[in-house]
Protein backbone atom coordinates (compact mmCIF):
# COMPACT_ATOMS: atom_id res chain seq x y z
CA UNK A 1 0.00 0.00 0.00
CA UNK A 2 2.78 2.35 0.65
CA UNK A 3 4.44 2.52 -2.80
CA UNK A 4 1.05 3.04 -4.07
CA UNK A 5 0.25 5.85 -1.73
CA UNK A 6 3.38 7.15 -3.07
CA UNK A 7 2.47 6.90 -6.40
CA UNK A 8 -1.16 8.75 -6.12
CA UNK A 9 0.81 11.73 -4.26
CA UNK A 10 3.09 12.25 -6.96
CA UNK A 11 0.92 11.05 -9.45
CA UNK A 12 -0.23 14.97 -11.45
CA UNK A 13 3.60 15.35 -11.31
CA UNK A 14 4.57 12.05 -13.56
CA UNK A 15 4.89 12.56 -17.53
CA UNK A 16 2.05 12.22 -19.08
CA UNK A 17 1.89 11.60 -23.22
CA UNK A 18 -0.56 14.39 -23.52
CA UNK A 19 0.44 18.13 -24.64
CA UNK A 20 -1.24 20.86 -23.81
CA UNK A 21 -2.70 23.19 -25.86
CA UNK A 22 -4.84 26.80 -25.53
CA UNK A 23 -8.81 26.89 -25.33
CA UNK A 24 -8.60 29.18 -28.63
CA UNK A 25 -6.99 25.56 -30.29
CA UNK A 26 -10.32 23.30 -29.55
CA UNK A 27 -13.63 22.75 -31.06
CA UNK A 28 -14.93 20.29 -28.87
CA UNK A 29 -18.62 21.16 -29.30
CA UNK A 30 -19.54 20.03 -33.21
CA UNK A 31 -23.17 21.25 -33.76
CA UNK A 32 -22.95 18.09 -36.33
CA UNK A 33 -22.64 15.42 -34.00
CA UNK A 34 -25.14 12.98 -33.48
CA UNK A 35 -26.03 9.74 -32.35
CA UNK A 36 -24.45 7.11 -35.50
CA UNK A 37 -25.30 3.54 -33.38
CA UNK A 38 -28.14 1.64 -31.84
CA UNK A 39 -27.81 -1.15 -29.95
CA UNK A 40 -30.14 -3.95 -29.24
CA UNK A 41 -30.41 -3.96 -25.54
CA UNK A 42 -30.59 -7.56 -24.33
CA UNK A 43 -33.61 -9.53 -25.11
CA UNK A 44 -35.58 -6.63 -24.59
CA UNK A 45 -35.32 -6.37 -28.48
CA UNK A 46 -35.73 -2.07 -27.59
CA UNK A 47 -32.91 -0.30 -30.28
CA UNK A 48 -31.57 2.74 -28.19
CA UNK A 49 -29.09 4.90 -29.16
CA UNK A 50 -25.42 3.95 -27.95
CA UNK A 51 -24.89 7.00 -25.63
CA UNK A 52 -28.39 8.61 -24.41
CA UNK A 53 -29.95 11.05 -21.87
CA UNK A 54 -29.15 10.65 -17.95
CA UNK A 55 -31.62 13.02 -16.64
CA UNK A 56 -30.71 13.43 -13.00
CA UNK A 57 -30.12 17.05 -12.98
CA UNK A 58 -32.67 17.87 -15.24
CA UNK A 59 -34.52 21.17 -13.72
CA UNK A 60 -37.66 23.32 -14.60
CA UNK A 61 -37.49 25.21 -17.91
CA UNK A 62 -34.66 22.71 -19.77
CA UNK A 63 -37.17 21.44 -21.94
CA UNK A 64 -34.90 22.77 -24.77
CA UNK A 65 -31.84 20.36 -23.65
CA UNK A 66 -34.51 17.06 -24.32
CA UNK A 67 -35.38 18.48 -27.73
CA UNK A 68 -31.84 19.16 -28.56
CA UNK A 69 -31.12 15.30 -28.01
CA UNK A 70 -33.87 14.13 -29.60
CA UNK A 71 -33.11 16.12 -32.84
CA UNK A 72 -29.41 14.90 -32.63
CA UNK A 73 -30.98 11.36 -32.17
CA UNK A 74 -31.12 9.88 -28.46
CA UNK A 75 -34.00 8.27 -28.25
CA UNK A 76 -33.41 7.22 -24.58
CA UNK A 77 -34.14 8.90 -21.36
CA UNK A 78 -33.66 7.69 -18.17
CA UNK A 79 -35.12 9.22 -15.15
CA UNK A 80 -36.24 8.82 -11.45
CA UNK A 81 -39.05 9.79 -9.01
CA UNK A 82 -36.52 10.84 -7.10
CA UNK A 83 -34.32 13.09 -9.32
CA UNK A 84 -34.34 16.82 -8.69
CA UNK A 85 -37.36 16.34 -6.41
CA UNK A 86 -39.69 15.39 -9.61
CA UNK A 87 -39.00 17.77 -11.58
CA UNK A 88 -36.71 15.79 -14.14
CA UNK A 89 -39.90 13.67 -15.33
CA UNK A 90 -42.11 16.46 -15.34
CA UNK A 91 -39.78 18.15 -17.84
CA UNK A 92 -39.25 15.22 -19.75
CA UNK A 93 -43.31 14.58 -19.79
CA UNK A 94 -43.18 18.24 -20.96
CA UNK A 95 -40.56 17.66 -23.87
CA UNK A 96 -41.49 14.60 -24.86
CA UNK A 97 -45.41 15.42 -25.55
CA UNK A 98 -46.54 14.26 -28.57
CA UNK A 99 -43.29 12.43 -29.43
CA UNK A 100 -43.96 9.70 -27.22
CA UNK A 101 -43.58 6.68 -29.56
CA UNK A 102 -40.24 8.03 -31.09
CA UNK A 103 -39.04 7.32 -27.44
CA UNK A 104 -38.07 5.01 -24.63
CA UNK A 105 -38.44 5.93 -21.36
CA UNK A 106 -37.08 4.50 -18.19
CA UNK A 107 -37.94 5.47 -14.51
CA UNK A 108 -36.92 4.50 -10.95
CA UNK A 109 -37.78 3.90 -7.67
CA UNK A 110 -36.25 2.91 -4.26
CA UNK A 111 -38.25 -0.19 -3.22
CA UNK A 112 -36.49 -1.14 -0.26
CA UNK A 113 -36.79 -4.94 0.95
CA UNK A 114 -40.25 -4.43 3.36
CA UNK A 115 -41.36 -1.85 0.94
CA UNK A 116 -45.26 -3.03 -0.16
CA UNK A 117 -46.57 -3.80 -3.72
CA UNK A 118 -49.26 -0.59 -3.04
CA UNK A 119 -46.58 1.54 -2.27
CA UNK A 120 -44.43 0.92 -5.11
CA UNK A 121 -46.96 0.96 -7.74
CA UNK A 122 -47.68 4.69 -6.02
CA UNK A 123 -44.57 5.61 -6.95
CA UNK A 124 -44.86 4.20 -10.45
CA UNK A 125 -48.35 6.03 -10.85
CA UNK A 126 -47.01 9.14 -9.64
CA UNK A 127 -44.02 8.93 -12.50
CA UNK A 128 -46.59 8.51 -15.02
CA UNK A 129 -48.43 11.59 -14.14
CA UNK A 130 -45.18 13.81 -14.02
CA UNK A 131 -44.00 12.26 -17.36
CA UNK A 132 -47.52 12.26 -18.80
CA UNK A 133 -47.52 8.58 -20.28
CA UNK A 134 -49.65 5.35 -19.44
CA UNK A 135 -46.45 3.92 -19.58
CA UNK A 136 -42.46 3.41 -18.96
CA UNK A 137 -40.14 1.11 -21.50
CA UNK A 138 -38.02 -0.01 -18.56
CA UNK A 139 -38.68 0.21 -14.64
CA UNK A 140 -35.37 -0.38 -12.39
CA UNK A 141 -35.28 -0.42 -8.57
CA UNK A 142 -33.23 2.21 -7.61
CA UNK A 143 -29.43 1.88 -6.64
CA UNK A 144 -29.75 -1.71 -5.05
CA UNK A 145 -27.13 -2.45 -2.80
CA UNK A 146 -28.78 -5.76 -0.84
CA UNK A 147 -29.93 -8.59 -2.18
CA UNK A 148 -32.95 -8.44 0.24
CA UNK A 149 -34.70 -5.93 -1.68
CA UNK A 150 -34.51 -7.98 -5.36
CA UNK A 151 -35.95 -11.12 -3.37
CA UNK A 152 -38.95 -8.71 -1.75
CA UNK A 153 -41.77 -10.70 -2.89
CA UNK A 154 -43.77 -7.53 -3.40
CA UNK A 155 -41.95 -5.90 -5.72
CA UNK A 156 -42.52 -9.31 -7.37
CA UNK A 157 -46.26 -9.16 -7.20
CA UNK A 158 -46.15 -5.47 -8.52
CA UNK A 159 -44.05 -5.97 -11.59
CA UNK A 160 -46.48 -8.99 -12.63
CA UNK A 161 -49.23 -6.54 -12.23
CA UNK A 162 -48.31 -3.49 -13.49
CA UNK A 163 -46.49 -5.28 -16.48
CA UNK A 164 -50.40 -7.38 -17.36
CA UNK A 165 -51.69 -3.58 -16.83
CA UNK A 166 -49.27 -2.39 -19.68
CA UNK A 167 -47.17 0.37 -17.03
CA UNK A 168 -44.14 -0.85 -17.28
CA UNK A 169 -42.78 -3.28 -20.24
CA UNK A 170 -39.16 -4.72 -18.79
CA UNK A 171 -37.32 -4.29 -15.18
CA UNK A 172 -34.09 -3.71 -14.03
CA UNK A 173 -31.83 -2.77 -11.20
CA UNK A 174 -29.12 0.16 -11.21
CA UNK A 175 -26.45 0.32 -8.88
CA UNK A 176 -22.81 1.67 -8.00
CA UNK A 177 -22.42 0.39 -4.38
CA UNK A 178 -19.95 -1.85 -3.02
CA UNK A 179 -22.24 -4.69 -3.05
CA UNK A 180 -23.24 -4.38 -6.54
CA UNK A 181 -21.86 -7.37 -7.83
CA UNK A 182 -23.03 -9.93 -5.49
CA UNK A 183 -26.56 -8.39 -6.11
CA UNK A 184 -25.56 -8.56 -10.22
CA UNK A 185 -25.18 -12.01 -9.56
CA UNK A 186 -27.97 -13.14 -7.41
CA UNK A 187 -29.94 -11.12 -9.51
CA UNK A 188 -29.09 -13.47 -13.00
CA UNK A 189 -28.98 -16.63 -10.94
CA UNK A 190 -32.34 -16.08 -10.31
CA UNK A 191 -33.79 -14.18 -13.26
CA UNK A 192 -34.86 -11.30 -11.94
CA UNK A 193 -34.04 -8.11 -14.36
CA UNK A 194 -34.31 -7.72 -18.20
CA UNK A 195 -31.87 -4.93 -17.89
CA UNK A 196 -29.05 -3.71 -15.33
CA UNK A 197 -27.71 -0.27 -15.17
CA UNK A 198 -24.05 -0.24 -13.20
CA UNK A 199 -21.29 2.51 -12.49
CA UNK A 200 -18.26 1.12 -15.19
CA UNK A 201 -15.59 3.85 -16.43
CA UNK A 202 -12.22 3.02 -17.31
CA UNK A 203 -10.96 3.79 -13.66
CA UNK A 204 -12.80 0.27 -12.36
CA UNK A 205 -11.36 -1.65 -14.86
CA UNK A 206 -8.04 -3.52 -12.67
CA UNK A 207 -5.90 -3.65 -16.29
CA UNK A 208 -6.28 -0.97 -18.15
CA UNK A 209 -4.03 1.41 -15.59
CA UNK A 210 -1.52 -1.11 -15.18
CA UNK A 211 -0.31 -0.96 -18.53
CA UNK A 212 0.76 2.59 -17.49
CA UNK A 213 2.01 2.11 -13.93
CA UNK A 214 3.61 -0.63 -13.79
CA UNK A 215 2.18 -2.12 -10.89
CA UNK A 216 0.86 0.59 -9.20
CA UNK A 217 -2.32 -0.46 -8.65
CA UNK A 218 -4.54 2.66 -7.86
CA UNK A 219 -8.20 1.78 -9.74
CA UNK A 220 -10.96 0.54 -7.99
CA UNK A 221 -11.04 -3.21 -7.70
CA UNK A 222 -13.67 -4.88 -8.95
CA UNK A 223 -12.47 -7.81 -10.76
CA UNK A 224 -15.13 -9.56 -10.57
CA UNK A 225 -17.36 -6.86 -12.42
CA UNK A 226 -16.60 -8.21 -15.96
CA UNK A 227 -17.44 -11.73 -15.18
CA UNK A 228 -21.03 -10.60 -13.77
CA UNK A 229 -21.59 -8.38 -17.06
CA UNK A 230 -20.45 -11.04 -19.39
CA UNK A 231 -22.83 -13.40 -17.63
CA UNK A 232 -25.53 -10.91 -18.08
CA UNK A 233 -24.38 -10.71 -21.95
CA UNK A 234 -25.22 -14.64 -21.97
CA UNK A 235 -28.42 -14.43 -20.48
CA UNK A 236 -30.08 -11.55 -22.62
CA UNK A 237 -29.98 -9.53 -19.78
CA UNK A 238 -28.94 -5.29 -21.15
CA UNK A 239 -26.28 -3.67 -19.96
CA UNK A 240 -26.28 -0.08 -19.70
CA UNK A 241 -23.07 1.98 -17.63
CA UNK A 242 -23.23 5.30 -16.24
CA UNK A 243 -20.94 7.38 -13.96
CA UNK A 244 -18.34 6.95 -17.06
CA UNK A 245 -16.59 10.06 -16.88
CA UNK A 246 -15.10 9.04 -12.92
CA UNK A 247 -16.31 12.16 -11.17
CA UNK A 248 -16.53 14.40 -14.26
CA UNK A 249 -14.08 16.99 -13.49
CA UNK A 250 -14.58 17.94 -17.41
CA UNK A 251 -12.65 21.44 -16.62
CA UNK A 252 -9.14 19.49 -15.63
CA UNK A 253 -8.80 18.21 -18.97
CA UNK A 254 -9.33 21.12 -20.67
CA UNK A 255 -5.73 21.82 -21.01
CA UNK A 256 -4.83 18.81 -22.42
CA UNK A 257 -7.87 17.72 -24.67
CA UNK A 258 -6.71 18.92 -28.54
CA UNK A 259 -7.38 18.57 -32.27
CA UNK A 260 -11.21 18.03 -31.34
CA UNK A 261 -11.12 15.28 -29.13
CA UNK A 262 -12.08 15.50 -25.55
CA UNK A 263 -11.91 13.21 -22.69
CA UNK A 264 -15.11 12.69 -22.32
CA UNK A 265 -15.54 11.10 -25.64
CA UNK A 266 -12.25 9.13 -24.75
CA UNK A 267 -14.18 7.79 -21.51
CA UNK A 268 -17.31 7.06 -23.38
CA UNK A 269 -15.06 5.14 -26.14
CA UNK A 270 -13.62 3.30 -23.19
CA UNK A 271 -16.84 1.99 -21.92
CA UNK A 272 -18.33 1.00 -25.12
CA UNK A 273 -15.55 -0.67 -26.33
CA UNK A 274 -16.31 -3.40 -23.18
CA UNK A 275 -18.33 -6.66 -24.75
CA UNK A 276 -20.37 -6.51 -22.22
CA UNK A 277 -21.62 -3.13 -22.56
CA UNK A 278 -24.70 -2.35 -24.65
CA UNK A 279 -25.04 1.59 -24.09
CA UNK A 280 -24.10 4.47 -21.76
CA UNK A 281 -26.44 7.20 -19.62
CA UNK A 282 -24.51 10.53 -19.24
CA UNK A 283 -26.04 13.91 -17.76
CA UNK A 284 -26.31 16.27 -20.65
CA UNK A 285 -26.59 19.44 -18.75
CA UNK A 286 -26.13 22.10 -22.11
CA UNK A 287 -26.45 21.82 -25.69
CA UNK A 288 -22.58 21.99 -26.22
CA UNK A 289 -22.18 18.93 -23.76
CA UNK A 290 -24.65 17.18 -25.86
CA UNK A 291 -22.73 17.69 -29.30
CA UNK A 292 -19.44 16.94 -27.50
CA UNK A 293 -20.72 13.63 -26.07
CA UNK A 294 -22.45 12.57 -29.17
CA UNK A 295 -19.16 12.83 -30.73
CA UNK A 296 -18.17 9.21 -29.48
CA UNK A 297 -21.29 7.82 -30.56
CA UNK A 298 -20.34 4.39 -32.58
CA UNK A 299 -17.19 4.78 -30.93
CA UNK A 300 -16.41 1.18 -30.23
CA UNK A 301 -12.24 1.24 -29.80
CA UNK A 302 -10.14 3.31 -28.24
CA UNK A 303 -8.91 6.43 -31.13
CA UNK A 304 -5.32 8.07 -30.81
CA UNK A 305 -4.66 9.80 -27.77
CA UNK A 306 -7.51 8.27 -25.94
CA UNK A 307 -5.08 6.36 -23.66
CA UNK A 308 -2.75 9.38 -22.74
CA UNK A 309 -6.22 11.42 -21.62
CA UNK A 310 -7.54 8.78 -19.50
CA UNK A 311 -4.35 8.65 -17.99
CA UNK A 312 -3.96 12.51 -17.39
CA UNK A 313 -7.17 12.29 -16.01
CA UNK A 314 -6.34 9.26 -13.58
CA UNK A 315 -2.94 10.88 -12.28
CA UNK A 316 -4.65 14.44 -12.00
CA UNK A 317 -7.68 12.92 -9.41
CA UNK A 318 -7.12 9.65 -8.50
CA UNK A 319 -5.56 11.04 -5.02
CA UNK A 320 -9.00 12.14 -4.44
CA UNK A 321 -11.43 10.02 -6.32
CA UNK A 322 -14.07 7.63 -4.11
CA UNK A 323 -14.27 4.08 -6.39
CA UNK A 324 -17.58 3.52 -4.01
CA UNK A 325 -17.22 0.16 -6.09
CA UNK A 326 -14.42 -0.90 -4.40
CA UNK A 327 -15.91 -0.76 -0.85
CA UNK A 328 -12.64 -1.30 1.47
CA UNK A 329 -14.22 1.22 4.25
CA UNK A 330 -16.98 -1.10 4.68
CA UNK A 331 -16.99 -1.76 8.51
CA UNK A 332 -14.81 0.67 9.37
CA UNK A 333 -16.96 3.21 11.12
CA UNK A 334 -17.96 2.07 14.79
CA UNK A 335 -21.30 4.74 13.85
CA UNK A 336 -21.87 2.93 10.54
CA UNK A 337 -21.15 6.02 8.54
CA UNK A 338 -21.94 4.73 5.05
CA UNK A 339 -18.58 6.04 3.47
CA UNK A 340 -18.40 5.45 0.12
CA UNK A 341 -21.93 7.07 -0.54
CA UNK A 342 -20.96 9.92 1.84
CA UNK A 343 -18.23 10.43 -0.74
CA UNK A 344 -20.13 10.04 -3.48
CA UNK A 345 -22.63 13.13 -2.58
CA UNK A 346 -19.28 14.76 -2.26
CA UNK A 347 -18.43 14.00 -5.91
CA UNK A 348 -21.89 15.41 -6.82
CA UNK A 349 -21.57 18.64 -4.93
CA UNK A 350 -17.23 19.04 -5.62
CA UNK A 351 -16.92 17.61 -9.13
CA UNK A 352 -20.19 17.80 -10.70
CA UNK A 353 -20.72 21.15 -9.00
CA UNK A 354 -24.55 20.52 -8.41
CA UNK A 355 -25.07 21.12 -4.56
CA UNK A 356 -28.90 20.95 -5.04
CA UNK A 357 -28.53 17.44 -6.79
CA UNK A 358 -26.12 16.72 -4.00
CA UNK A 359 -27.90 17.62 -0.76
CA UNK A 360 -30.88 15.78 -2.63
CA UNK A 361 -28.91 12.24 -3.00
CA UNK A 362 -27.04 12.83 0.94
CA UNK A 363 -30.79 13.44 2.47
CA UNK A 364 -31.78 10.32 0.44
CA UNK A 365 -28.60 8.13 2.18
CA UNK A 366 -29.81 5.03 4.92
CA UNK A 367 -27.54 7.19 7.71
CA UNK A 368 -25.41 10.48 7.28
CA UNK A 369 -21.74 11.62 8.19
CA UNK A 370 -23.16 13.62 11.53
CA UNK A 371 -21.29 10.90 13.62
CA UNK A 372 -17.63 12.28 11.56
CA UNK A 373 -18.01 15.73 13.53
CA UNK A 374 -17.37 14.89 16.59
CA UNK A 375 -14.33 11.84 15.75
CA UNK A 376 -11.06 11.72 15.90
CA UNK A 377 -10.78 9.83 12.36
CA UNK A 378 -9.06 7.26 13.90
CA UNK A 379 -11.36 4.16 13.08
CA UNK A 380 -11.58 5.11 9.50
CA UNK A 381 -7.81 6.53 8.90
CA UNK A 382 -6.17 3.57 7.16
CA UNK A 383 -9.43 2.48 5.45
CA UNK A 384 -8.91 3.20 2.47
CA UNK A 385 -7.26 1.23 0.20
CA UNK A 386 -6.10 4.10 -2.20
CA UNK A 387 -4.53 6.35 0.87
CA UNK A 388 -7.97 9.16 0.70
CA UNK A 389 -7.97 11.20 4.04
CA UNK A 390 -12.17 10.00 5.12
CA UNK A 391 -12.61 11.54 8.15
CA UNK A 392 -10.62 15.08 6.55
CA UNK A 393 -13.92 14.54 3.58
CA UNK A 394 -16.41 12.78 5.51
CA UNK A 395 -16.85 15.61 8.32
CA UNK A 396 -17.15 18.57 5.74
CA UNK A 397 -19.54 16.84 3.34
CA UNK A 398 -21.79 16.40 5.97
CA UNK A 399 -21.73 20.52 7.07
CA UNK A 400 -21.98 21.21 3.66
CA UNK A 401 -24.93 18.76 2.44
CA UNK A 402 -27.13 18.21 5.47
Amino acid sequence: MGSRRQFLGTAALVAAPAVRVSAGERSLADAGNRVRRYVTLGRTGLEIADISFGSSRLREGEERLVRHALDKGVNYFDTAESYTDGQSERVLGNALKGRRDQVIIASKTWAQASAPKEAIMADLEGSLRRLQTDHVDIYFNHAVNDVERLDNPEWHEFCDRAKAQGKIRFTGMSGHAGRLVECLDHAFAKDLVDVVLVSLNFGQDPEFLDRFTRGFDFVARHPELPRALRKAKELGVGVIAMKCLMGARLNDMRPYEQGGASFAQAAFRWSLSQEYVDALIISMTSEAKIDEFLGASAGRSLAAGDKALLHTYASLNGASQCRQGCNDCAGACPFEVPIADVLRTRMYATDYQDLAFARSEYAGLDGNAAACLGCDGAPCRDACSYGLPIADLCAPTHRMLA
